[in-house]
C-alpha cells in the first residue's frame, strides 16, 4: 500500500455504518482471522456499533479519524484531548491491508495531530493484557507498558462476551516530545 496516497480526515456521523463495518471485520468473526489484529478467541460478540462510534465523533475534546485510500475507507482511530496527554483508541486497519505499513503510518499521524494540535507531551492507549504480539507492536512503536492494569469490563456487552476470565487491560504511553 503506498502510505503516501492516504487521506486522514474527521469522521461524520453519516460514516457510522461504514467504520463499524472496518471496526468489527478487524476484531470479530471469521473476517478478522484474516488479519493478525484480531480478538475471536478472546471475545465475541460485537466491538462496537453505531451508537458507540456516534459517541466518539460527537465527543467534546476528541475526533474519530478516517483514513481513506483511493475515497475507501481503510482504517480509523480515535484521539481524545485528556489534559497533559491524548488517548488513542477505537484503531482497526482493514484486516487484508494489515502488514502492509498502513498502521505505522495511522498511529504515526495520530501522534503528529496530538502534539501539533493539543501541544501534549504523551499518548496513552489500553490494550488487553494478554495480546502480547500486538502489545510487543506499540512497543516496537516507542510505547511503553507500565504494568498499570484496569479491570476488564466483564458483563458489560458492549466490550464483548469474554470467552477467558482473565482480561484486563494495561496501559501503555509514549513520550510525544
Amino acid at each position: 500500500m503506498d502510505t503516501a496516497q492516504l487521506t486522514f480526515r474527521a469522521a461524520a456521523p453519516e460514516d457510522a455504518p461504514a467504520l463499524v463495518a472496518l471496526i468489527e471485520s478487524a476484531y470479530r468473526g471469521d473476517s478478522s482471522r484474516a488479519g493478525w489484529t484480531t480478538e475471536a478467541s478472546l471475545l465475541g460478540g460485537r466491538r462496537t456499533d453505531e451508537e458507540g462510534v456516534l459517541a466518539v465523533i460527537a465527543k467534546p475534546g476528541g475526533r474519530l479519524i478516517a483514513v481513506e485510500s483511493g475515497g475507501e475507507l481503510v482504517a480509523c482511530c480515535q484521539l481524545e484531548h485528556r489534559g497533559e496527554h491524548a488517548y488513542f483508541g477505537m484503531f482497526a486497519v482493514r484486516p487484508a491491508l494489515q502488514g502492509a505499513g498502513l498502521g505505522k503510518a495511522v498511529i504515526a499521524e495520530a501522534e503528529q495531530m496530538a502534539r501539533d494540535e493539543w501541544k501534549v507531551a504523551e499518548m496513552h492507549m489500553t490494550v488487553i493484557s494478554v495480546r502480547e504480539e500486538l502489545i510487543a507492536w506499540y512497543v516496537r512503536r516507542g510505547y511503553a507498558r507500565t504494568g498499570r492494569m484496569s479491570a476488564f469490563p466483564y458483563g458489560d456487552e458492549r466490550f464483548g462476551l469474554p470467552v477467558r476470565d482473565d482480561l484486563e487491560f494495561e496501559l501503555l504511553t509514549k513520550k510525544l516530545t
